[in-house]
């Protein structure tokens, strides 16, 4: 009979250690969720069409199928995942327009990030081709490092590494090839 008691007492030892243990378990899952912050935007937006205007003016009209905003992370950000479609204004409005596969903005710095298929032209039939490029909009400012190919109604070039005024009145270009006539 001691034997027996002592089957059972150890037993119920084991149960309990074993259930236990599964209770443990389930509070450190519950405490592993309570610390892992999934990364998902806090504001979403399909067919997204936005016109930005000072004093009146409409100085550029961004048209996206899908905006992904991330306003609440450390870094905010706006993504762009299926592409983008700018058209830019000067104070004269004449035209930029800008298309890419993908796009970022980063609100703290005012910079948005272009990639996949960039092109860039203008109503005077120049266009800039490249894979990536930056856009500085407190400086109206584009650049990139990356290859690049350059048309104007003079001719063509190509290179790597180019940086322009958002109206192509303002031209550096670095490891250039090509012809570009000039006027006399």
């Amino acid at each position: 009979m001691i034997f027996n008691i002592y089957k059972i007492r150890n037993s119920g030892l084991l149960l309990l250690l074993v259930t236990g243990l599964f209770s443990c378990e389930s509070n450190f899952k519950e405490v592993q969720k309570q610390n892992f912050s999934e990364f998902a935007p806090s504001g979403e937006a399909d067919d997204f069409n936005m016109k930005y205007t000072d004093s009146g003016r409409i100085k550029s009209i961004l048209i996206s199928p899908k905006m992904l905003d991330y306003a609440t992370v450390a870094y905010p950000f706006t993504e762009f995942p299926k592409g983008i479609n700018v058209t830019l204004f000067d104070v004269k409005n004449k035209k930029t327009f800008v298309t890419s596969n993908y796009a970022v903005t980063y609100k703290d710095t005012d910079v948005i990030d272009l990639q996949g298929n960039v092109r860039i032209s203008n109503e005077t039939g120049q266009v800039l081709e490249t894979e990536q490029l930056y856009f500085d909009q407190k400086n109206e400012w584009f650049y990139t490092e990356k290859k690049f190919k350059f048309t104007d109604p003079k001719g063509v070039s190509f290179g790597e590494g180019i940086d322009f005024s958002k109206d192509f009145k303002i031209v550096n270009s670095q490891k250039i090839s090509g012809e570009i006539i000039q006027a006399n």
